[in-house]
């Protein structure tokens, strides 16, 4: 069979299950097409760590993530989305991957940059990929409007995120697991032992391998939350590469400990709906602690 046809398959008996477990009719579509995507939810939490100094106290991060541009999300939602976070007045903001969801088949390209410039961060915008920003040969689409937007793309490298008085964390940035090469090591060639370690990376199960590097907290997306739940039953479909850790806050513990947030996102892809698993952005504050 055809690899198009097996797709096409695969997501009518998806679809198809989803409205049979929830026994949907019109109202219950309605709901999850049209409602729920819209439902955005703002979840706030504290970072903390011995680690992180004094200075950096209260300094506030937004993540967002999985926009999927072009599939069922516009540019005027987005253009609401941007208000939305500054409103949050962050002082950094992180975007963890998938823009668009088929970067070279989006017809409103140019749109897209000028409305991300819009973001306003009093320390920086900061950003990797996700798989949907490689697919559709997507990498350099992706690479130049981010860049276009003053964000600073980090592909498997790292840099000090410094305070006026000279005190510092590390922010590492690794390319994406399913369509990228990421590569640890090479990401924390520069990384100073004794510096609060925050890394970005698309796929959540990648938490498993950056717990031996010592890393503090990692800030994952691409699962979004398993975008469609049945009751009883859980997600229809969780991508690769997030079936450990498909949404919310972990602690992983071995040698270190690690602390992983795993972003639903904003977005939609492969089916129109989410149900149970509303888009979200996170704001966390950054503290300094006297314990891990």
């Amino acid at each position: 069979m055809p690899k198009k046809m097996k797709r096409r398959t695969f997501l009518k008996s998806t679809f198809g299950t989803f409205l049979t477990v929830l026994g949907l009719g019109s109202g219950g579509y309605f709901y999850a097409n049209r409602i729920e995507p819209s439902l955005l939810e703002i979840n706030k939490l504290e970072i903390k760590h011995t680690l992180i100094p004094d200075s950096f106290n209260g300094t506030k991060i937004v993540q967002f993530s999985d926009t999927h541009l072009g599939f069922h999300y516009n540019v005027n939602q987005f253009k609401k989305l941007v208000d939305k976070i500054n409103h949050l007045e962050p002082d950094l903001i992180f975007f963890t991957g998938d823009l668009l969801d088929e970067p070279n088949k989006y017809g409103e390209i140019n749109k897209i940059a000028p409305i991300l410039q819009q973001l306003n961060a009093t320390i920086g915008k900061y950003c990797i990929y996700g798989n949907h920003d490689h697919g559709g040969y997507g990498s350099e689409i992706y690479r130049n409007l981010m860049e276009l937007s003053d964000f600073t793309v980090l592909l498997n490298e790292s840099l000090l995120i410094k305070q006026n008085d000279g005190s510092s964390i590390s922010l590492i940035g690794i390319d994406d697991r399913m369509l990228g090469k990421p590569d640890l090591d090479l990401a924390m060639k520069r990384v100073p032992d004794d510096s609060f370690k925050l890394l970005l990376s698309h796929a959540p199960d990648v938490a498993d391998e950056a717990l031996n590097y010592g890393i503090h907290w990692q800030l994952s997306g691409h699962s979004h939350g398993g975008q469609v739940k049945i009751p009883f039953v859980g997600a229809l479909v969780i991508p690769p590469f997030a079936q450990n850790y498909p949404e919310g806050l972990y602690t992983i513990s071995g040698v270190n400990a690690l602390s992983l947030y795993v972003n639903r996102g904003i977005g939609t892809t492969r089916l129109p709906f989410r149900f149970m698993a509303k888009p979200e952005l996170t704001l966390y504050t950054l503290m300094s602690s006297e314990t891990d």
